[in-house]
């Protein structure tokens, strides 16, 4: 598993603890650095951050391109994945499109439903489309 990927599940990690316990990304993000649990990975730290910046504009894509699901409808990690991938796609100028889509699916494959690959492989790829539009 490369460095970016084991970031990436890292940021997951942070991105979905921090949702189950009703606090902000960054809060759980400190806390875990604090504790000493932080990410190892400069990686995770810019993730979390861009996501939490940007969530308004990510979560609104998001429910523009999940045709019939709202966020709260969707698995928890499917949600905080595809955030992070949206993040990717939009902000993260050395991280290629398909190569965020890429990651996201191993990411559900390996953590959510049988369902979710299939759902946020069409998330993105109507993102994508609208991006090259």
């Amino acid at each position: 598993m490369g460095a970016r990927t084991k970031a990436r599940k890292r940021a997951l990690d942070v991105l979905f603890a921090s949702e189950m316990r009703g606090q902000s990304a960054v809060e759980q993000l400190e806390a875990d650095i604090a504790g000493g649990e932080g990410p190892t990975n400069p990686y995770s730290v810019v993730i979390v951050r861009g996501v939490v910046e940007h969530q308004a504009e990510i979560d609104q894509l998001l429910r523009d391109s999940a045709d019939g699901w709202s966020l709260e409808r969707m698995p928890a990690v499917d949600r905080n994945v595809l955030r992070i991938a949206v993040w990717e796609i939009l902000h993260a100028d050395d991280v290629d499109a398909a190569v965020a889509v890429s990651e996201a699916l191993v990411l559900v494959g390996d953590l959510s439903t049988d369902d979710s690959p299939s759902f946020v492989n069409g998330v993105l790829g109507a993102i994508v489309r609208g991006q090259r539009a």
